[in-house]
């Protein structure tokens, strides 16, 4: 067994972020095992780039109000205790509302070369406020 009993917290790079955004790691991948689990807070309007995960991501909301957007169009509004599945290749991207902060624990599962993660190009300012109205915000 191992007790870990607090994680930096580290700032999220803003090569692959819009906005502050904080990270504290739960769990790294490790053979034989390829989970990778986070902590992500996003302050009001932060986001992530478009990316992609070769197996999928699993966002679980833990406080606050966050959009989840994919290159469809396809939007969710996710609040605190609600689930959201990202299916493999999928691009997509998640983040804060205008007004509220928004902190989620991503999972997902890597591969022998890492987490599996293809970052993209930042989502527009124009995008976001798409994704917005499109939730009635």
């Amino acid at each position: 067994m191992e007790h870990i009993t607090s994680t930096p917290t580290a700032k999220a790079p803003s090569e692959r972020f819009t906005g502050d955004v904080y990270l504290n790691p739960i769990e790294t991948p490790s053979a034989p095992a390829h989970l990778v689990a986070a902590l992500v807070r996003f302050t009001p309007g932060a986001r992530t780039n478009w990316h992609s995960h070769v197996k999928g991501q699993t966002l679980y909301i833990t406080d606050g109000v966050g959009l989840v957007g994919t290159r469809d169009g396809s939007v969710v509004l996710a609040t605190a205790g609600e689930t959201v599945k990202c299916p493999a290749g999928e691009e997509h991207w998640h983040g804060a509302t205008d007004t509220t902060l928004m902190a989620h624990i991503a999972m997902l599962v890597g591969d022998e070369s890492g987490d599996a993660t293809t970052w993209l190009e930042p989502v527009t300012d124009e995008q976001y406020a798409t994704a917005l109205k499109s939730t009635g915000r």
